[in-house]
């Protein structure tokens, strides 16, 4: 929750900058970046980027200490990444 609410923040003080900025048109500009930097984080993170080869030499090679640190990151990033995305959606087809 503490990572949605983190979120949350961002995505608002993007939108305020944003609105400073750019003005009203373009509010969306930096909420959908933060977002979507955030969900590029998450994707990298949870091994979906890559081969099967790759993903099978590295579900070998990792612990399960090391599984569960990955799988915490995406998903914190992912929960970080989501309202921000939300948010950047709202203002592009809400606003304009």
């Amino acid at each position: 929750m503490r990572y949605f609410l983190i979120g949350i923040i961002l995505s608002i003080i993007g939108f305020l900058v944003s609105l400073v900025v750019w003005g009203m048109d373009k509010a969306y500009f930096i909420p959908g970046g933060i977002g979507f930097f955030f969900i590029g984080i998450s994707m990298i993170f949870s091994g979906s980027m890559v081969s099967g080869d790759q993903m099978r030499a590295n579900f070998a090679t990792e612990s399960v200490e090391d599984r569960r640190k990955r799988n915490r990151v995406t998903f914190r990033s992912a929960l970080i990444g989501i309202p921000n995305l939300v948010m950047a959606f709202f203002f592009y087809f809400f606003l304009n």
